[in-house]
């Protein structure tokens, strides 16, 4: 259980232009600069080892799921201390590993069921964001200046849900975006939360950090199935623009100025108890595709003219992710199923056919989210088991290789000609004919 609960918050969130002043080559968001796992990368290698195209390694003062973000020069990367309840933001150079500064922004409580280290932060260039399972949300310049910081857990009851709050915030607008969807109660002795506690979703100015607003969520699902994991992207379709988030059974989409739900479409059968939601929501060039909760199926949506309700354009019952992401790249879609089957397929974005199935190999499970870039596909399991394929409507696997470390949890990122990997101890750049770190 210990294991599974550090799964859960391993994944735990478009076609949409992102208003970020992200740099090109950045990796702003835990799902990349498009918010669906690619990043327009060239020049990238198929494989790499302790002796073979490493730029450097940087030691980690502690384990965390989070995905580290690339803005600019930077790599920034959320984490918690070994030894202490201390959560720590850290800033490294991307030209050679320098640690360029390292804050300590709080520390974590006594209940935390698994490292609180696992929302992802998020940058547009000038600032970045860091959120914590613990409800700590803290503003920093990129020279590490504390902006601002505040508690959501003092204003808006205990974030918590089973195993553990790992939702990334979306930036956008000079907003963050922040979804709390939860069951409240607790679960046994891990949690002494209100049961009265709702759901929301919560818009925060970014220079100050105070509330634009909040819109409530209320849902009728039951139990565990109100909590998710899962984070919110951008939707675009056709002149309408809003902020999707999915858990509870449903699907929303909101009115970024205001919060104002603007449609709603319910994937999961109310009788369910169990049913939470890890993977996040990805655009497919103007549909909506939402995994369905334990790796049960995979739907896409077309989102409605204003006032009208979303129809469905396709649903696949093949192996679907329970944690990973889904991958949108170069026009394919590429699914996940890192727990079950340890199975990637390949689907037509537009009708949902599929176009290959393999089985990626290990015994490990793959909780981190598919990567896409230099025609690329990068897999990487909990032990550091790399799977590279080639992206493209016929199967072609490029690389299989192990990098001998535990706790890989979090998706890589592509930036600057580079890959990123986080590890429990450590983060890797991987670079085209790098020499040997020393």
């Amino acid at each position: 259980m210990k294991f599974a609960a550090r799964g859960m918050l391993a994944m735990t969130g478009a076609l949409a232009v992102s208003a970020c002043l992200c740099l090109a080559g950045d990796w702003p968001h835990w799902r990349g600069p498009f918010y669906n796992g690619s990043a327009d990368e060239k020049d990238l290698p198929e494989s790499w080892s302790k002796t073979k195209n490493i730029a450097w390694v940087a030691p980690l003062p502690g384990r965390g799921p989070a995905t580290p973000v690339v803005s600019g020069d930077r790599v920034f990367v959320s984490s918690t201390v070994r030894g202490s309840k201390d959560l720590q933001a850290l800033c490294i150079r991307c030209a050679d590993g320098k640690i360029l500064w390292k804050k300590t922004l709080g520390v974590a409580g006594a209940s935390m069921r698994s490292t609180p280290a696992a929302p992802s932060p998020v940058s547009d260039g000038k600032r970045v964001y860091f959120l914590y399972a613990t409800g700590l949300l803290t503003g920093l310049d990129v020279k590490g200046n504390v902006l601002w910081s505040r508690d959501l857990s003092k204003t808006h009851g205990d974030i918590t849900v089973k195993f553990g709050y790992g939702a990334s915030p979306l930036l956008r607008d000079g907003r963050l975006y922040v979804p709390i969807l939860r069951k409240g109660g607790g679960y046994g002795l891990f949690e002494r939360s209100d049961p009265s506690l709702d759901s929301f979703l919560l818009a925060v100015d970014c220079k100050t950090g105070k509330t634009v607003w909040k819109q409530p969520r209320a849902t009728k699902a039951r139990a565990e199935s109100k909590d998710s994991y899962s984070s919110p992207i951008p939707c675009k379709a056709g002149a309408v623009s809003g902020v999707l988030i999915a858990g509870a059974d449903n699907v929303t989409c909101h009115d970024p100025r205001t919060g104002k739900e603007l449609w709603r479409h319910l994937y999961a059968d109310r009788r369910h108890s169990l049913w939470r939601l890890v993977p996040s929501p990805v655009m497919l060039d103007g549909l909506v595709c939402v995994p369905v909760p334990r790796g049960t199926s995979l739907l896409a949506l077309k989102p409605p003219a204003p006032g009208g309700k979303p129809s469905m354009a396709w649903t696949f019952t093949g192996p679907a992710p329970d944690v990973s992401t889904p991958l949108f790249y170069k026009g394919l879609l590429y699914v996940l199923d890192g727990s079950k089957k340890k199975t990637m397929t390949c689907l037509d974005p537009v009708t949902g056919k599929e176009l290959w199935r393999k089985k990626l190999g290990g015994w490990s499970v793959y909780w981190a989210s598919p990567t896409g870039a230099d025609g690329k596909v990068y897999c990487i399991n909990a032990c550091g088991d790399v799977v590279v394929l080639a992206a493209g409507r016929k199967y072609s696997r490029l690389a299989a290789f192990s990098m001998d470390e535990e706790d890989c949890l979090s998706s890589i990122a592509a930036a600057g000609g580079s890959l990123f990997i986080r590890t429990a101890t450590t983060l890797y750049c991987v670079r085209k004919r790098a020499k040997p770190a020393p």
